[in-house]
């Protein structure tokens, strides 16, 4: 299936006769993956859509294909890309980076200054938000807003987050910063990703090993030193 065969816009009000099926679809992939997602209802995604702050994706021949939605925190200080979904006869033909790279532009016009974050446990959404110019941080650099991070409670992981005092879980952070960031840096980080599969695969082993283990600063600091592994060899 090629990518032509797609339509990818930004939602309009029109469009919330999905937000049933979207909301269906975003559960049953967080249970096939066996992660949580924060819980929204169709009223919540129907209402992003008649926002204009959300990005819908169909087939050519008018079938639901795809969806993204921007959610703001600390007063609009940072954005966040959140419930990408593809439906699954529609996957694996690169509808995800489209998707991703059109709600990204699509934050960058209404939130210019905000820093656009995500948090992944997937090489696949981590190779794209890389090749938008986004860089791995510290859970630190994120938004601190409580109603963010109220969204981990559904979350398998949730309790391992609340164990690390929020300095660290399974999922990886990474930031786009308006105002510093270095997109030959995250260029290259995609890169690596692409041509070393196993190494990402590796990284997050030993990731998930030190997330377990009861020091959360020794943690990070190796996680860090791991990211430096990635871009330099």
């Amino acid at each position: 299936m090629d990518i032509n065969e797609f339509i990818v816009q930004v939602a309009i009000a029109e469009h919330h006769v999905f937000a049933e099926q979207i909301v269906t679809e975003m559960a049953e992939s967080a249970k096939a993956r066996g992660t949580g997602i924060a819980k929204r209802s169709p009223e919540y995604v129907a209402n992003k859509m008649r926002e204009g702050k959300a990005v819908i994706a169909f087939h050519k021949d008018g079938t639901w294909a795809g969806f993204c939605y921007i959610e703001t925190w600390s007063h609009g200080q940072f954005v966040a890309n959140s419930g990408l979904i593809v439906a699954p006869e529609f996957r694996k033909a690169g509808l995800a980076h489209a998707i991703k790279e059109k709600v990204f532009e699509l934050s960058r016009t209404l939130y210019p200054k905000a820093k656009i974050f995500g948090l992944t446990t997937g090489l696949a959404v981590m190779k794209i938000n890389s090749d938008l110019g986004y860089e791995p941080v510290t859970y630190s650099e994120l938004t601190q807003d409580e109603e963010f991070w109220k969204g981990c409670q559904s979350c398998v992981n949730f309790e391992i987050l609340k164990m690390k005092e929020r300095k660290n879980c399974m999922c990886t952070a990474m930031l786009y910063d308006p105002a510093t960031q270095k997109h030959d840096a995250a260029k290259k980080f995609a890169e690596e990703l692409q041509k070393r599969p196993k190494l990402y695969e590796r990284f997050m082993r030993i990731k998930q090993s030190l997330v377990v283990k009861p020091k959360p600063k020794s943690g990070l600091k190796v996680l860090m030193f791991l990211f430096t592994l990635l871009f330099n060899k």
